[in-house]
């Protein structure tokens, strides 16, 4: 391993080029500003427990996240929950694919979860099966890119369908409004989990925090096979002289380095390569989507009626039981995705609102010992129908771009994240 590559972030997706380069025989030297890693995908403490920045819901359709889990010894059948597919709102709607133990290949496990919905009137029900066999039949391709909700519309899905369907998968995938948000992308997805093998469309609820999913497990595997991950290590800028590149003051010197940090930071780490003026001015144009996600404790014995179940016309999105999934009783996580009404709420009525909204599936819900509130307020860019997004490769040879947001299928998901590292890596290895 004499040859070696810096990689700056140590994000997922900046751990999945690094563990996909040692895997190829080149050591990699990583270098993280945080002491935690993860990205925007990491652990926290608060009160003593450790949580996460934010919630993510993993899919089996992550083939690369889940691969990359398995090289590094994160094994997902230990660390992650896989549950068929359920989507459920209290007293409103529930859809939800067969047991894994009952045989329903597909697409017969999607036909199943819509006929055995309940809160969906017949009509409704084949309404959303002939949009599944329409987008299809075409290929999942548009021959222009439009918003999901005039796809939705052309299509003929009601009101209830789109609330209750289709809006909560689109706003969960591409955090960006229903009427914002690009079909392509959001055709994409669907092409790849719903319509795709029933594992695709499995949920995979994590059982522990996010930075011991991959990230640390990735970095432990990264020193026993070459290479470094350096902490608190904050990288001023990218130079280059000769056709090398220095990362660092008095540093090594570098043929190849993958800049994998979050994409507003990425000006600055460029600003000396007048090669890359374009990119710069490309990525500061973007539009930003937050992610709020509230943490209430309550007495242990308080569970939902299930890990994951969805809020009709609440402030919250999704709840999740942390009880159930990682062992921490009594604490509920809620999900809030795109700009919305809570925005106008500070955190503490943000929280009463949420504790108002999980009494509704909760009987006697007693009061919370303490809430968390955590806002990211440039979680994702804005998917937008057309949007332009960088592609892995610079204009400047050897260097290369990794993050969520950089040119894929997928919108801004840890999938995303690690899909670009791979490519990144990959387009070293030759």
């Amino acid at each position: 391993m004499a040859r070696r590559v810096a990689i700056i972030g140590a994000g997922y997706a900046g751990l999945a080029a690094a563990v996909e380069l040692a895997s190829g025989g080149i050591a990699v030297d990583v270098f993280e500003a945080s002491r935690t890693l993860g990205g925007r995908a990491r652990s926290i403490d608060v009160q003593g427990m450790t949580l996460d920045n934010g919630a993510h819901i993993l899919v089996g359709a992550y083939r690369e996240t889940l691969r990359l889990m398995a090289r590094v010894g994160a094994e997902p059948r230990r660390v992650l929950q896989r549950r068929p597919l359920r989507l459920e709102y209290p007293g409103e709607l529930r859809i939800a694919a067969p047991p894994h133990r009952i045989p329903a290949p597909a697409p017969l496990h999607l036909a199943w979860a819509l006929l055995t919905a309940r809160g969906l009137a017949p009509a409704e029900k084949f309404a959303a099966m002939r949009f599944m066999r329409a987008i299809k039949a075409q290929g999942f391709t548009l021959a222009q890119d439009i918003s999901a909700a005039e796809l939705l519309a052309a299509h003929g899905q009601g009101a209830r369908l789109r609330r209750y369907l289709w809006e909560p998968l689109c706003v969960a995938a591409l955090n960006t409004e229903i009427e914002r948000a690009s079909a392509q992308v959001f055709l994409n997805v669907l092409r790849d989990s719903l319509a795709a093998d029933r594992a695709a469309s499995d949920l995979l609820l994590p059982a522990t925090d996010f930075s011991q999913l991959f990230p640390e497990p990735a970095a432990a595997w990264l020193a026993a096979h070459g290479g470094s991950v350096q902490r608190g290590a904050r990288i001023a800028a990218v130079r280059r002289h000769d056709g090398r590149y220095t990362v660092e003051a008095g540093g090594r010197e570098y043929d190849n380095v993958i800049i994998a940090v979050a994409p507003y930071h990425l000006p600055r780490l460029i600003a000396g390569l007048p090669q890359l003026a374009a990119l710069s001015d490309a990525v500061g144009g973007f539009v930003w989507e937050p992610i709020v996600t509230a943490y209430l404790a309550y007495a242990a014995g308080v569970r939902l009626p299930w890990p994951m179940i969805g809020v009709a016309a609440g402030c919250a999105q999704w709840l999740f039981d942390r009880g159930s999934l990682c062992g921490q009783p009594g604490l509920i996580a809620a999900v809030i995705s795109a700009h919305g009404r809570h925005e106008d709420l500070g955190h503490a009525a943000l929280a009463q609102r949420i504790h108002g909204e999980i009494a509704g599936v909760v009987p006697h819900l007693p009061a919370a010992l303490w809430t968390r509130v955590i806002v990211e307020k440039r979680a994702t860019f804005a998917c937008t129908p057309g949007m332009a997004r960088p592609a892995t490769a610079t204009a400047l040879p050897g260097l290369y771009l990794a993050g969520d947001y950089v040119a894929g299928d997928y919108p801004a998901t840890l999938e995303a994240a690690v899909r670009s590292g791979v490519r990144a890596a990959r387009a070293i290895l030759g």
